[in-house]
This record gives structure tokens, sequence and C-alpha cells, in this order.
């Protein structure tokens, strides 16, 4: 028999707010990349910080959901079903290995989601536009990622000790 675990409407109402704050602070924080056809943007923060906090399954909806929202109201749609994918396996990774843990583990946690994004975004890159642009998108990347990593981490160090009674 298999073991289904519900989802409650406080939930889905959190999700959904996270993806919106995500949204709206990547909006925020844009800096135009126009060699890559993309930006830098604190995403990452908004999706490390639900991995982290909540989970794998939360990091991955948030990550997902936001990607795509955000590629389709700034005008990036040819990358909105990749960002789906790749923000969504961030967030996912991220939850899964630091989600709910050690302080060094949700470092090394927001480092390979990083990493995963990196990469998803240069073979991304490379599909659409070529290996050359998938290669100068590379450092930018990081730097988003690595400055989301950072942001996520001074935001949920003082949230974790809130979370249970925010979301409980």
């Amino acid at each position: 028999m298999e073991n289904k675990r519900h989802i409650s409407t406080r939930e889905v109402v959190y999700l959904a707010m996270l993806i919106a704050v995500t949204v709206v602070i990547s909006r925020f924080f844009l800096i135009p990349v126009p060699m890559t056809h993309g930006n830098i943007n604190l995403c990452d923060a908004g999706i490390f910080i639900a991995a982290i906090l909540l989970g794998k399954t939360q990091g991955a909806v948030v990550g997902a959901f936001s990607g795509l929202l955000l590629d389709l109201i700034s005008g990036y749609t040819q990358y909105m079903i990749f960002s789906f994918i790749v923000h969504g396996l961030e967030g996912f990774v991220a939850g899964w290995i630091g989600g709910k843990k050690t302080k060094s583990a949700k470092i090394v946690a927001m480092s390979i989601g990083v990493l995963v994004m990196v990469a998803g975004y240069w073979a991304t890159d490379s599909l659409l536009y070529g290996f050359k642009v998938g290669l100068i998108g590379v450092p930018t990347n990081f730097i988003q990622g690595i400055v989301g990593g950072v942001v996520a981490y001074v935001v949920s160090v003082p949230l974790e000790n809130r979370l249970p009674r925010l979301i409980g």
C-alpha cells in the first residue's frame, strides 16, 4: 500500500506566498546579461529558503514555479520550461541534502544546488544559443547562485527558529 501525504490548504497557501515573494524579490533585483539572453536575480535565494526550511518537495515546487513565472513576466519565455526544470531540480537537491539539518549540510546543499543550476543553464544556453554562449553564462550564474545562497542562509537562520510557530 502506498504511503500518501496529504497537503493542507495552509501549506498550499505558504508555498504560493513563497513563490510570489521569490518572483517579487527576483524582479526587484534584476541585472540583465545581454550576452546570454538571461539575467542575474535573487530567485535562488527564495528557492534555497524554501528548500532548507521546508524540504525537497517544497523546494522543488517553489523553484519550478518561481523560475517559470519569473521568465514569463520578464519576457524570457524561451527559458520558461528550462527554468521550471532547472530551478525545480535545484530546489529538490538543496532540500534533499540540507533540509532541516546541520549548518554545514545546508551550506553543502546550497553549493550543490548552485552547481545544478549552473550546469542546467549552461546546457540550456548551449542548446538555445550555442556552446560559447553557454560558457559565457557560467560565471554570471555562479555569482547569482552564490549571492542567492548567502542571502538564503542569512534569512533562513532566524526563520528556522520561528518556523514551527508560523507553519504549525
